[in-house]
């Protein structure tokens, strides 16, 4: 029996995005999404990683956007995995869509920054290595074994400016302060699905999305009261349902607590864009090399 999206969500996509933009979208749920990875510049560079694929004979391809990304075209993750340039931490295996936020949040030497739902620890050692391990990263991960996932994934990129807190962001004392934040809340995963392996009567409901909305809020209210005044947060998703992005920031921006920075398109170059519904954030359309994605950059006020 050939698989399909459930209808809520197929009449949620018509909805907020128009035929035309759904059947994009629903074209990119059709297919198989190729390997990619980040360059780990505190452990290699790119010149050293691309010589290395060349010896290997895998191929692969640049991305405009970052010199620490590849695409691989010819290798499954099995073999990347058992590389000595993975087993020695110098790549990280991470969708090119989740390598955005950390590169908008423009992380620099010597800020504190908050990543408040940090394993399994990309984008966490993502920032680490845009700051050269130049700036003080708190990295929360609630649940025990996921934290210690992240640990592990810290420790073998040698992040060494990330300190590792095990408990809800959501309970963090309002005394602490940061410069910047990168929320990247749990979320439906309406972005990353495949329609070949995704069970949408276990892991995709209506029941889901209320949930993932509820903790959202409740996650961005927290980060906006941590956050020192011009301070600035990522709110991002992998989910593409307005319910989930723009409607959650919209409550904070009503209240006057953030404003919108809007995000510079001319950095994305090739990344396929969907349609948002506040000017200056960005939602990546999925396809055979993007998970789809939201992205809002917000300054307190």
């Amino acid at each position: 029996m050939k698989k399909q999206i459930p209808e809520f969500l197929l009449n949620m996509f018509n909805k907020q995005y128009g035929t035309e933009y759904t059947n994009k979208i629903l074209e990119g749920y059709k297919k198989s999404r190729y390997l990619t990875l980040r360059i780990n510049t505190l452990k290699s560079n790119t010149e050293e990683i691309k010589n290395y694929f060349k010896k290997e004979n895998i191929i692969f391809k640049e991305v405009e956007w970052s010199n620490d990304a590849l695409i691989i075209l010819n290798a499954k993750e099995d073999t990347i995995r058992k590389s000595k340039i993975y087993k020695d931490g110098k790549i990280y295996l991470q969708s090119l869509s989740s390598m955005l936020p950390p590169i908008i949040l423009e992380p620099k030497k010597g800020e504190a920054i908050l990543d408040m739902t940090a394993a399994p620890g990309g984008k966490t050692t993502q920032i680490a290595a845009i700051t050269n391990n130049e700036s003080t990263i708190t990295a929360c991960e609630m649940n025990k074994i996921r934290a210690e996932k992240l640990k592990y994934n810290i420790e073998k990129q040698g992040a060494s400016s990330v300190y590792i807190m095990v408990t809800d962001s959501r309970k963090l004392d309002d005394f602490f302060s940061f410069d910047k934040i990168l929320l990247d809340a749990p979320c439906s995963g309406s972005g990353t699905i495949t329609i070949e392996k995704t069970d949408f009567e276990k892991v995709f409901t209506q029941k889901l999305i209320l949930k993932c909305i509820a903790s959202q809020k409740q996650l961005l209210k927290k980060a906006i009261n941590i956050l020192k005044p011009g301070g600035e947060i990522i709110y991002s998703t992998c989910s593409i349902i307005n319910m989930e992005n723009e409607e959650v920031i919209k409550e904070m921006l009503d209240k006057k607590r953030v404003e919108i920075i809007s995000i510079n398109k001319d950095i994305l170059k090739g990344v396929p864009l969907l349609p948002t519904e506040i000017d200056g954030t960005i939602c990546v359309c999925p396809n055979e090399l993007y998970e789809g994605f939201f992205i809002a950059k917000l300054k307190k006020l």
